[in-house]
């Protein structure tokens, strides 16, 4: 079964609470102030046995053209357009208002199946407003609080009601290739082209990272405006690329709220939409950090892709606003800069790109296929150690207090991103230095460049460790 649903109503009513409670996750910011949520997050709902796409929208506001929140107003209106159901959302215990009433209409003409909810009606605080509700006319209004859960047995038997048929039949079946059940040819890699990439860009507020996704979309799906700090939750929205060999592949791109230097940072919402952020970096396969072309490499920057080498994962940077700047010397010096600033992930793409006029799109999606490709690598153990062989009869490790470091082979652990495991003697005492020497060589000797890299290192166990001497 696969629909739609829009959550609809004025701010503070407990959209976003009702999200949270069919998704599941707490996915969206929730405060007690009103207009919080800006743009229109999706998240896969569930209730019982019903499977559905639920879309959590900005409160509705009546105002003047050309500001923010008529913005947010036409992404409500583009949720609508979208849904095959609405629920539309009063507060139970504040009544209905003349709010209520004006976006009613608007919900009216989208001619699709529409709940009314009135929400926070848990105790008798909220009966005044629930009996106010019939006068919408859309019907029995639903007793609900999504704060505790209550009603939603209700709410399910009126989706199945309103709904029509083709809408809740099962999907059919999906065939699987049987061949490759068996198949354990190792290919060298661990990707897998069947799963969406999961990319987050993230940066500092106002870099234009809601303007570039737009751009790779085609459409004006988030929320854009030159205020900073318009985006707070992290938005995630799925689209498909088309490679250089003509192929589709599919994304999932999450847009993020800008963060500053955790000093600055004293507004709750600002606080929780920043751990929005970060979420999205833990749960993303490639991030690509989306610096400001004109004050590129500010020290939050750097914080930034500092946290993303430490979650280990893949790395694109991006020089927006490029149109601004537009000079090819300018460019080879920003990307040695970015070497000598970041070495964790040197040789990382720094792809020059701008959300306004559409410049640079290829190669910055060419880019992050490309990382993506080599966060999953896996070299082979044999290739590892001649490379090993080769490094330490030209540069040994270093002997400690008169012992001599022995490294005696190593292997690839795991991909996502490449783990290495090293083993031999005294490796405890093996300086940082070494370490930084081996993965440097390896980032250049098997072109992992843009992946953080971790050793591990393993030594045998000493059979008089921990005996008493006589």
């Amino acid at each position: 079964m696969s629909f739609t649903i829009a959550i609809i109503g004025r701010p503070n009513v407990g959209k976003s609470t009702l999200f949270n409670r069919l998704v599941g996750k707490k996915l969206a910011l929730v405060d007690d102030r009103p207009g919080v949520t800006r743009d229109r997050r999706e998240g896969e709902g569930k209730l019982a046995d019903l499977r559905f796409t639920i879309i959590d929208t900005a409160g509705l506001e009546q105002n003047d053209e050309g500001v923010l929140s008529e913005r947010m107003r036409m992404q409500t209106e583009a949720a609508i357009e979208q849904a095959d159901m609405i629920f539309f959302v009063i507060d139970a215990r504040v009544g209905v208002t003349p709010s209520d009433r004006h976006f009613a209409q608007l919900v009216r003409r989208a001619s699709k199946p529409i709940l009314l909810l009135a929400n926070k009606a848990e105790g008798k605080q909220g009966d005044t407003g629930y009996y106010e509700a019939f006068t919408l006319g859309f019907g029995d209004p639903l007793p609900v609080s999504a704060e505790h859960g209550e009603g939603l047995g209700e709410l399910y038997d009126s989706i199945r009601a309103a709904m029509p048929e083709e809408h809740l039949r099962e999907d059919d079946d999906i065939e699987i290739d049987e061949e490759k059940i068996f198949d354990d040819e190792e290919d060298g890699t661990e990707l897998d082209v069947t799963k969406p990439l999961r990319i987050a860009v993230v940066g500092r507020p106002n870099a234009g990272k809601s303007t570039l996704l737009n751009r790779i979309l085609g459409e004006d799906r988030l929320l854009t405006g030159p205020e900073a700090g318009i985006t707070r939750d992290s938005i995630s929205v799925e689209t498909e690329w088309t490679l250089a060999d003509g192929s589709l592949r599919k994304v999932k791109l999450f847009d993020t709220a800008g963060l500053r230097k955790r000093g600055n940072v004293v507004d709750k919402l600002e606080k929780l939409a920043a751990a929005d952020a970060l979420r999205a970096v833990r749960f993303a396969e490639v991030v690509v950090v989306l610096l400001d072309a004109t004050i590129p490499f500010e020290k939050q920057d750097l914080t930034i892709v500092d946290l993303v080498a430490r979650e280990g994962r893949a790395l694109v940077i991006g020089l927006n606003k490029w149109d601004l700047v537009n000079d090819q010397v300018k460019l080879q010096e920003l990307r040695e800069e970015a070497d000598r600033l970041l070495p964790q992930v040197k040789g990382m793409p720094v792809v020059p790109v701008s959300g306004l006029t559409g410049q640079g799109l290829h190669k910055f999606q060419a880019a992050i296929i490309r990382v993506h490709e080599t966060w999953n690598r896996r070299i082979s153990t044999g290739k590892l150690n001649r490379w090993l062989g080769a490094v330490i009869e030209k540069t040994p490790p270093p002997a400690v207090s008169g012992w001599r470091i022995k490294i005696r082979y190593m292997t690839q652990a795991k991909a996502r991103p490449p783990h290495f495991v090293i083993f031999g003697n005294q490796l405890d005492e093996l300086p940082t230095s070494y370490e930084r020497f081996l993965i440097n060589g390896m980032r250049e000797t098997f072109e992992l460049k843009g992946v953080p890299i971790r050793i591990t290192k393993r030594m045998p166990k000493n059979p008089y460790e921990g005996r008493k001497r006589r």
